[in-house]
């Protein structure tokens, strides 16, 4: 069998010393961000909510919302499917049109009251082990069960947004011992629109139903 080797991950925050004032400025900067600020800005809700209701808007959408009162274009930022997207920089160009296209409604451009413009930030993970080798379907199982919730986000959320690779570390390994079945439904889950918790109950259930089935 082919082992798969459980890893987690630690994240470094830094500010990268650029603001927006407003909406114009939020697109700058947006154009000319790396994509460790975009991922940043799309994709820490889902980290720190672990049990609560998944789905929080993102950091631009929040940011013109509530401190520019951009309620429109709020709700435009808000809707883009982050799912639908497979790297960083196609929901970087996403981000982009959406507000060009706001800006060609001509709105008015208001600034952020001094001490509340957007501050562009990133993260860099550090990959680490966690000792914890699966070597079956069975052993796999067990240890999602017990594993840091953070081995989780990185299997699922970074293997395929971050790291830019075709589906999920789980998908991929299942299909590599022979359950191409488990992959398949494993694969075809939104992740989110689960919280972190619930992710990791629904594939459980998945992978518990499959070894009922060879016992």
């Amino acid at each position: 069998m082919n082992p798969f080797n459980f890893y987690t991950k630690l994240d470094l925050i830094y500010l990268t010393n650029r603001r927006a004032r407003n909406i114009i400025e939020l697109l700058e900067g947006i154009r000319e961000a790396p994509g460790s600020v975009i991922y940043y800005h799309t994709h820490r809700f889902l980290q720190q909510h672990v049990y609560l209701s998944p789905e929080p808007p993102n950091d631009f959408a929040y940011w013109t919302a509530n401190t520019l009162q951009e309620t429109l274009l709020a709700e435009k930022l808000a809707a883009i499917d982050i799912i639908e997207f497979k790297t960083i920089m196609e929901l970087k160009n996403k981000l982009v049109k959406t507000i060009e296209e706001y800006l060609l409604m001509e709105p008015e451009i208001r600034n952020a009251p001094p001490g509340m413009e957007f501050h562009f930030m990133k993260s860099r993970s550090f990959v680490l082990q966690t000792g914890y080798v699966a070597n079956d379907l069975k052993e796999f199982y067990k240890i999602l069960e017990i594993i840091d919730i953070n081995s989780l986000y990185f299997h699922v959320f970074e293997a395929r947004m971050r790291l830019g690779k075709i589906d999920n570390d789980f998908s991929i390994w299942l299909r590599s011992v022979g359950e191409e079945e488990a992959a398949a439904v494993v694969s075809r889950l939104d992740p989110y629109t689960f919280t972190l918790e619930g992710l990791r109950a629904r594939i459980l259930n998945i992978l518990k139903r499959r070894l009922d089935e060879k016992d």
